[in-house]
């Protein structure tokens, strides 16, 4: 089946808060005006921008700074490793820099992040599907879909705060607190957030206006997708544990 292209009458062009708001409330609309008219460039400064200086304040704080130490100690026995003392003393020196480096780091990784999936759904789409969306129309949808990740960081980071945790209160597993840590089940609803699905289903109806298929069935391919990464993930967190 051959894909094509979004609408062919072109809607006016959005501003970058209309399209920022309208890809929270009005995806659909929203993305048929950004694929007519792709422009990634603001969205794009503007979410790593703000996520930089949002994980930067969090990580500022105290609260921040111990919420990455207990994380960072827990990674590390989860895959089976025990934390000396040393090790421990070591791990807290460096915890003073995460601030400034975990900003810095976002800023750097997003956009080659943001690249590397607007690739392969480039290639699932284009090359697999024969779709003919440019490059830069695919890059643009994906860059305007992690608008949701502004929301979610809005809504999680005071909730982490209050609880002294890098943990995601959105997941599946806070939902089920009397799973075993260690887990295979635990790492599985871990790696299911409720953010990342209302991301994965923007993106899908992004993908959808672009390719002028309907959300459904390229909803549920993003979802496979995505739970047999999160099945992955599980399976080797699972596994390194129990080594």
């Amino acid at each position: 089946m051959t894909i094509t292209p979004g609408p062919s009458a072109a809607p006016a062009p959005k501003g970058l808060v209309a399209r920022f708001a309208g890809i929270v409330l009005s995806p659909k609309e929203t993305f048929t005006s950004v694929v007519a008219t792709p422009r990634w460039l603001g969205m794009l400064a503007a979410i790593t921008i703000l996520l930089a200086v949002m994980t930067t304040a969090f990580l500022s704080t105290e609260v921040g700074r111990q919420a990455l130490l207990d994380q960072q100690i827990s990674s590390m026995e989860s895959f089976g490793m025990t934390v000396t003392d040393e090790q421990y003393a070591q791990i807290e020196q460096r915890i003073g820099m995460s601030a400034y480096f975990g900003g810095a780091a976002q800023l750097v990784t997003i956009p080659i992040v943001y690249v590397v999936m607007a690739g392969l759904l480039f290639l699932i789409f284009n090359a697999g599907m024969g779709g003919v969306a440019s490059f830069k129309q695919v890059y643009t949808v994906v860059v305007h879909a992690g608008a949701i990740s502004i929301v979610q960081q809005l809504f999680v980071l005071p909730l982490n705060y209050v609880r002294g945790s890098m943990a995601s209160p959105t997941n599946l597993a806070a939902l089920l607190p009397m799973l075993p840590e260690d887990s295979f089940f635990a790492y599985l609803l871990g790696a299911i957030d409720v953010f990342l699905i209302w991301w994965v289903f923007v993106l899908a109806i992004g993908l959808g206006v672009m390719y002028k298929r309907r959300t459904q069935p390229v909803a549920i391919m993003l979802f496979v997708i995505y739970a047999v990464i999160a099945v992955i993930i599980a399976g080797v967190r699972t596994y390194m544990g129990g080594s």
